[in-house]
């Protein structure tokens, strides 16, 4: 017997172990949408996912740490950052990339189940910052060459005007039913590049 046999959650990558986690995933996220954190039962997971609870148990342990991972995937699937060469297309291209995924039947639902979830658990709650770490810091470079070409103050915040471009975007998600369509990214876009450029986003607090 082999070690992916013996264990198939938690061996390589690729192969079975990949297929597994992927139907863990896909079952955790359909429960997580459906019943919410407090209701996001492992045992029922592998059911979904056709998988046995041991291994589920074994690689995931907690539904915390589930959540986690499935933020790594969604992390991992995500389209790269776009380089347009403007501040404006940059931070368009941005907007528009998490409008869509709010947007989507699935990752929209997924999003607040998960933001739901870390409101109450510190472990689903440190997963999605990380989460956002690292998403800002994939489109961070485009503020910081912007600020090299000049378009920017040389003390903006690059972390902090990425963030605002997704900020009114997630807020629309939570607390309306309007469309997250594209001029919804585009004024976004819009009020993030005016405010960057008007000097809003010091890294250091002016007094």
């Amino acid at each position: 017997m082999t070690a992916e046999e013996k264990d198939p959650g938690t061996v390589r990558p690729g192969g079975r172990t990949a297929r597994v986690r992927a139907s863990v995933l896909r079952a955790g996220g359909d429960l997580l949408v459906e019943a919410g954190f407090d209701r996001l039962d492992l045992a029922e997971v592998a059911r979904r996912a056709e998988v046995g609870k041991t291994t589920v148990y074994r690689r995931w342990g907690t539904p915390a740490a589930l959540v986690a991972d499935l933020l790594t995937d969604m992390a991992e699937t995500s389209l790269p950052r776009s380089d347009t060469g403007s501040l404006d297309g940059d931070l368009l291209a941005n907007a528009r990339l998490v409008a869509g995924a709010l947007a989507d039947p699935r990752q929209g639902p997924l999003f607040k189940a998960v933001i739901a979830a870390a409101t109450t658990d510190a472990g689903a709650a440190e997963a999605l910052h990380h989460f956002y770490e690292v998403r800002v810091a994939e489109w961070t470079p485009c503020v910081e060459q912007a600020v090299l070409r000049g378009e920017l103050p040389e003390d903006t915040d690059a972390p902090e005007v990425i963030r605002a471009v997704s900020a009114p975007l997630y807020y629309r998600l939570l607390t309306t039913a309007a469309p997250l369509d594209g001029p919804a990214a585009e004024r976004a876009a819009r009020a993030a590049a005016a405010a960057a450029r008007a000097g809003a986003y010091p890294r250091t607090p002016r007094t």
